[in-house]
């Protein structure tokens, strides 16, 4: 398998992980009822913000969490919601990339969660 090189690369992966979050039991209401995003405005956002990550291309101008500080006044995002987003995330890199920026793309996931989740928390308090 080949690495996340390009934007292509981060476009398809990014396609294939909202296919899976759209339609899944854990999380899936987050996109659907609650957010009710519009993929073809979403996605691009996100096809900017890993690339952003992944690349050093700085295209991404926006601020992750403003957006879903909202999200979590209408239903608590909790560990287990972090968790399977993770795991959904990791699942669907290795299962079209491995190499260096596949790594990374995990690791970073990881620290987004972590951050994430611990701001959510601390919102509810």
């Amino acid at each position: 398998m080949k690495d996340i090189t390009t934007r292509e690369d981060i476009e398809i992966l990014v396609q294939k992980f909202y296919q899976k979050l759209t339609k899944d039991d854990v999380i899936g209401f987050f996109f659907t009822d609650i957010a009710k995003i519009e993929l073809h405005k979403h996605l691009p956002k996100m096809y900017d913000f890993w690339e952003s990550i992944l690349l050093g291309n700085p295209v991404y101008d926006g601020s992750p969490m403003a957006k879903h500080f909202p999200l979590n006044d209408v239903v608590a995002m909790e560990e287990k919601h972090f968790k399977r987003w993770l795991q959904v995330w990791e699942e669907t890199i290795r299962e079209n990339y491995a190499g260096k920026n596949a790594e990374t793309a995990v690791t970073r996931a990881l620290n987004i969660a972590r951050i994430m989740h611990h701001k959510m928390v601390n919102a509810r308090r």
